[in-house]
């Protein structure tokens, strides 16, 4: 079973390639890439992530199961996103292979991908990434709620317990730097909550309070950066890049076969979405025919998760679900570089 995971959006410099889940070279199953950032990053050791959707590659020493996803879903190997993290830690990239993970056929596959490079963010790029990750626990939360409003704790308790196993730890230092108070504690504490009493009242309560602490740390980058569109666009193609990689995931001979990789899709999905909707307006009168293309796009992909329990067949292929991450992604890349051209006047 797939666990969920984060990304890091970077740009390019040394020997990664410039940006935008999650991500990386794509690949039959994913070959969006989001928006670049104007920002570049530093390569400087072994240990670090590459950003979802991005075309730079991903490394397998400090990735989070969501970008590693992509490899399983490239290469159709179950749990091959567990099997890469639990023969950590790698020399280089060959390592796949000598330390049996992959045959060299399948690294054949996937080498330009894969990378061992640490990257630093700065600017704007690394703000982005810092909303995406926060969106991502955003997304997690969103669907637990679905999922606990439909009484089925024991499928609501992994989309709780993600943000807090797999993206806080990713988030932390910039938490930190940004003088977040703390909240890691009430994702835990709502965690366990759920897996021992779900019927509490207090998990409302909590439930709540933790969504209000993603929300105050996403508050902490000034409000203008948050309704700038093209921004907001590099932010939303982060978590559709993500979406995309565990839709593919959760997909297999047409039917839905790893239901938690379907709900965190559907989450970001949706969180995607009402970002979206924020700055639409601005987006329309800046782009009237980008707009069309993403709004049309985003209603279609809105209709591939019907709902928070996945139905036996899968509404769209993984390919048809790409293909709309990919105009939403292009169309945004109109907007921005409008944008760009429009300042430097």
């Amino acid at each position: 079973m797939i666990k969920l995971r984060y990304i890091c959006l970077t740009a390019a410099a040394a020997l990664i390639v410039t940006l935008s889940s999650c991500n990386n070279t794509p690949t039959a199953e994913n070959p969006s890439a989001p928006v670049a950032s104007p920002q570049a990053t530093e390569a400087v050791s072994n240990n670090s992530h590459s950003g979802h959707g991005s075309k730079e590659k991903i490394n397998i020493n400090s990735a989070i199961l969501s970008e590693l996803d992509k490899f399983e879903a490239k290469l159709g190997i179950p749990a091959l996103s567990n099997k890469i993290q639990a023969n950590r830690p790698y020399g280089s990239p060959e390592d796949l292979v000598t330390k049996k993970v992959i045959t060299q056929e399948q690294f054949d596959q996937i080498k330009d991908q894969v990378g061992v490079q640490e990257v630093v963010l700065t600017g704007e790029a690394k703000d982005v990434d810092y909303m995406s990750k926060l969106g991502l626990m955003k997304g997690h939360l969103l669907v637990a709620k679905e999922l606990l409003d439909q009484n089925q704790p024991k499928q609501a308790e992994p989309h709780i317990g993600h943000p807090v196993e797999e993206i806080y730890v990713d988030v932390e230092d910039q938490l930190n730097e940004r003088k977040v108070k703390e909240f890691k504690t009430s994702l835990v504490s709502l965690q366990d909550l759920v897996k021992s009493s779900p019927k509490d009242s207090k998990v409302k309560t909590n439930f709540t309070s933790s969504v209000q602490a993603v929300d105050g740390a996403i508050a902490a980058l000034p409000a203008d950066q948050r309704s700038k569109p093209g921004f907001v666009l590099k932010v939303i193609n982060e978590l559709l890049d993500a979406a995309n990689s565990e839709y593919g995931a959760a997909i297999a001979n047409g039917k839905v076969t790893a239901p938690i990789e379907y709900q965190d899709s559907r989450g970001f999905v949706v969180y995607a979405n009402d970002l979206y909707k924020e700055i639409s307006t601005q987006v329309a009168q800046a782009d009237p025919e980008a707009h069309k293309a993403i709004d049309t796009s985003f209603a279609e992909l809105i209709k591939v998760w019907p709902a928070a329990i996945p139905p036996a067949k899968a509404v769209k292929t993984p390919n048809d679900v790409t293909k709309l991450v990919k105009t939403i992604e292009e169309n945004s890349q109109k907007v921005v570089d409008k944008s760009n051209t429009q300042a430097q006047r």
